[in-house]
């Protein structure tokens, strides 16, 4: 086909995506949702589970062969920049001096919905392998499912703590660190499902974890060491940290796509390894990063949709699914609950931190696709997993609100709660 046609299916397309999700983003936060939720439910339109039901063949009419690797690459440019905001946001700070709840409550909420999935997919192999899934007794696919209903979205958890009142709040903050210890563990055993799959290069696993951990090493230990001095140096030539970073998380994508793992992981890494102004991440950097970000990630969700058909799913899937979801928030919920407990927090606060950690949104849907892609899972049970994702996401507004409503005053906000309730201790005392 005619590349000027191509180019212009491809603006077409771009611009179609990014109106719909703007406009059903804009409908979900009206709702009290996160606008990621319009977004996915935007992406998932267009395809063919409504927009390709419909007479006339509409999504292929909209999203021809010819334009889709176009739009799947800029989606995938898209996702790069958007794990390294991930990775960047990530600030341990506030495990300092909330003694071990933190880490508690990401041990809890990590580690059980991983032994939950993995064990499902042990146990209920043969309902995977009815679904179309021919390696369900693999490592890799064992691995993926634990991972898959362990994920927890940090930047849409970040987003929910600054819409609910709880920004500086303890359950706010103990949610929010013990949401990036989770990422940070969840891919790195995301990666090592990856090891030995299709998407794996040809040189033995070995040699390949080798590779990735010195790369590893080298970003931690000595490029974010010479970045920090670059960037703090007196007359620095590069002012302007925004294009750095932008190289940084571009390049590091393509050491770890180069390695036989996904280009996520190294934009993820890249986001660890960029040093902020005194330890917190620039204001700067990181608005213009999301902003691009997420100007483009409308995209990848509706590459995301054009690959599953929620019309087709049957009364099994649906079961599936409803066995899928209650491990995916039971193994968050209960054991994020009982650590925030055994760390002597109050009732409330424990059931927000274990509402909030339960909040998986875009970056589940990244993890799928890397699923996907790397063939350890195939259409149906993706399209399973990604309703799980919506399910578990759109819960979460809703439980936040029971849990006000519960045990304080509806109309104030968790922030006000907390702190008269400090002033009624420190009147006490």
């Amino acid at each position: 086909m005619n590349l000027d046609i191509v180019t212009a299916d491809v603006i077409g397309d771009v611009a179609i995506v990014i109106g719909a999700a703007s406009l059903l983003g804009a409908v979900a936060r009206r709702c009290g949702q996160p606008t990621v939720v319009g977004q996915i439910v935007a992406g998932i339109l267009l395809g063919p589970s409504l927009l390709g039901r419909l007479p006339g063949h509409l999504t292929d009419r909209l999203f021809t062969h010819s334009a889709i690797p176009y739009i799947s690459v800029i989606s995938q440019l898209a996702v790069v920049i958007f794990m390294f905001t991930v990775g960047y946001e990530i600030d341990f700070r506030p495990l300092r001096g909330r003694g071990r709840a933190a880490p508690l409550v990401a041990a809890g909420a990590l580690l059980v919905p991983l032994a939950l999935g993995s064990g499902l997919a042990v146990v209920a192999r043969h309902a995977f392998t009815a679904i179309g899934e021919p390696h369900a007794d693999t490592r890799s696919f064992v691995l993926f499912m634990g991972v898959a209903t362990s994920v927890t979205a940090l930047p849409v958890l970040a987003s929910i703590v600054r819409e609910r009142g709880l920004a500086g709040t303890t359950a706010g903050t103990i949610a929010t660190a013990a949401a990036g210890i989770m990422d940070v563990s969840a891919w790195l055993v995301l990666a090592v499902a990856l090891i030995g799959t299709s998407a794996a290069s040809r040189r033995p696993w070995p040699l390949t974890v080798l590779l990735l951990a010195g790369f590893v090493v080298l970003m931690l230990v000595v490029v974010r060491p010479a970045l920090r001095w670059w960037i703090r140096r007196p007359g620095a030539l590069l002012s302007n940290q925004v294009p750095l970073a932008l190289v940084l998380a571009v390049a590091s994508a393509w050491v770890t796509a180069s390695l036989g793992l996904h280009p996520v992981f190294g934009a993820f890494l890249a986001g660890l390894t960029m040093p902020g102004r005194d330890e917190v991440a620039d204001a700067d950097v990181l608005r213009v990063m999301e902003q691009a970000g997420g100007l483009l990630l409308p995209l990848f969700f509706v590459v995301t949709g054009l690959t599953m058909n929620v019309g087709a799913l049957n009364r099994g899937d649906v079961v599936l699914l409803v066995v899928i979801v209650a491990c995916a928030m039971l193994g968050k919920i209960g054991p994020a609950y009982g650590a925030a407990r055994l760390s002597r927090l109050d009732p409330r606060q424990s059931a927000t931190i274990a509402a909030l950690v339960n909040t998986r949104g875009l970056t589940e849907l990244i993890a799928l696709n890397v699923g996907l892609s790397a063939g350890i899972i195939h259409q149906r049970l993706f399209t399973i997993l990604v309703l799980m994702a919506l399910i578990t996401t759109i819960a979460t507004g809703p439980l936040i609100s029971a849990i006000g409503r519960v045990e304080g005053d509806p109309g104030a906000s968790p922030r006000l709660q907390e702190e008269a309730a400090q002033a009624d201790v420190d009147d006490a005392s």
